[in-house]
């Protein structure tokens, strides 16, 4: 891009030498009071809160449906194997950046008024049509992910408070994440992070618990699996779940050492595990087959202080991964205009309003509620998250002397390229075949179904009916 080289630029031997440099700037600025302590993060603690906390959000009100699709054995099952596939693309990205930031710095390009995005390590490391198909899917992904938290918080609070309509509810959110505009990077998500897991945490152990308390419904049955559609559909929405590597660059650049964060992901999945597992496993012992007609966990527990509790740490958390999703979108089109390297917030923030709007649009207009996770993972992270990385990764090596010159030398427990590339194959395949064909098939099946149940511009998608709150409402 032309705005690559945008800012000083000043011979750097390694990028060691230029994180250590930067490591060391910040470091003496955090002692120089609170604002710096809370709001320029950069270790490879706020790499790990930011990729737990990015990871889990309102996924997991849906991963219980998913069980009801899969079946309690598949659920399982596919958690983990897909949990271990996300982690190793995103180790595969964390090793095309480094190698990537190691060959411009040997061209003498600095990095300092310049946040890395995906496309770039693309375009570096394979030329021009990469970039261009980097950027399709990262920036559509982004977008829909977006979209999603928006749909997410007006299908929660419309569970504590049900006098404006879902659709109501998202006008009002949008205006309210709107707001992500003056977060200048992901440096300053230190103390967002940290309280985005911790509401997440929360909630995840309050489902569990709520549904164990509860107990089976009278007459529960578990049928699970016994439709292909539903199957792979729920085996997508899990597939979308470790997939949130489209903010990995941004946020390995914000890192003083961003060759630390290799096994960050997977340190950050095992933690998302003790989440996920628990709370969908108990939702689906407890209501079985009723979750298959209720996209969100919060339509079947019982109203509760508890539960509005959850409610709202939910929301917050949404705000923060709204701008998680947001913060690549805005950088992509500040280098498009032209103001990337500008040191003014609130001229950023201005000119970053104009991604909001289409983001608020589209919420509106599809407010489907799991069926369009589903169809995102099938069709952009498919790509975005699992094939691009491997297939760059292969490809960037493909050379001997790439190889035996390459800036991270293969893993420990990887003791050839040949299985290297055995690894990155097999991903490639299964994610097209798996993920892809059969659940690109069944979400998109399942996501037009609810269009022409549900319409486009719902007013209030799968809204119980108003009166008291019999257990016919509760459980509707």
């Amino acid at each position: 891009m032309s705005s690559l080289r945008q800012g000083e630029e000043i011979p750097i031997s390694s990028l060691n030498e230029t994180i250590e440099h930067e490591e060391g700037e910040n470091e003496g600025n955090s002692h120089s009071g609170l604002k710096n302590f809370l709001w320029h993060g950069g270790s490879a603690y706020d790499a790990w809160f930011s990729c737990a906390s990015n990871q889990v959000a309102q996924v997991l009100l849906t991963l219980p449906t998913s069980f009801s699709q899969l079946g309690m054995v598949s659920g399982i099952i596919l958690q983990v194997f897909y949990g271990i596939l996300g982690s190793w693309t995103a180790y595969l990205i964390s090793i095309l950046y480094v190698e990537y930031r190691t060959r411009k710095e040997k061209e003498n390009v600095n990095f300092k008024n310049h946040v890395i995005q995906w496309f770039e390590v693309l375009e570096g490391l394979l030329g021009p049509y990469w970039k261009a198909i980097g950027l399709a899917f990262n920036c559509t992904f982004l977008l829909f992910g977006s979209v999603i938290q928006l749909i997410a918080c007006a299908s929660n609070i419309y569970y504590i408070n049900d006098h404006f309509d879902k659709r109501t509810w998202t006008y009002i959110f949008g205006a309210c994440c709107a707001t992500t505009v003056f977060v200048p990077s992901f440096h300053n998500y230190r103390i967002w992070s940290f309280i985005g897991l911790g509401m997440t945490t929360y909630t995840a152990w309050y489902i569990t618990i709520a549904a164990l308390v509860h107990g089976k419904v009278e007459n529960v049955t578990h049928t699970g699996p016994n439709k292909l559609v539903l199957y792979f559909t729920g085996a997508t929405n899990i597939l979308y779940t470790f997939g949130g590597h489209a903010v990995t660059v941004e946020i390995m650049h914000a890192m003083w050492k961003p060759r630390k964060f290799k096994y960050i992901y997977l340190y950050a999945t095992v933690y998302v595990f003790s989440l996920t597992l628990p709370s969908a496993i108990a939702m689906y012992w407890a209501f079985g087959d009723q979750l298959l007609t209720q996209s969100n966990a919060f339509a079947l527990l019982p109203p509760s202080a508890w539960r509005d509790a959850a409610v709202i740490l939910m929301l917050i958390h949404q705000f923060i991964t709204f701008g998680f999703a947001c913060t690549p979108l805005y950088f992509v089109w500040e280098k498009v205009i032209g103001i990337h390297d500008t040191k003014s917030i609130f001229l950023r923030a201005l000119a970053r309003l104009p991604v909001v709007i289409p983001i608020w649009f589209l919420a509106i207009v599809f407010p489907f509620f799991g069926p369009i996770n589903s169809a995102v993972g099938a069709l952009l992270v498919t790509f975005t998250v699992y094939v691009i990385p491997s297939v760059a990764h292969m490809l960037t090596y493909k050379s001997a002397s790439a190889r035996q010159n390459a800036a991270e030398k293969l893993p420990f427990f990887i003791p050839s390229w040949t299985l290297m590339y055995v690894i990155n194959a097999f991903v490639v395949v299964w994610v097209l075949v798996v993920g892809l064909g059969f659940g690109g098939w069944a979400s998109v099946t399942n996501f037009m179904r609810q269009i022409y149940t549900f319409g486009l511009f719902a007013k209030c998608y799968q809204c119980p009916p108003k009166g008291p709150p019999t257990n016919h409402t509760l459980h509707h």
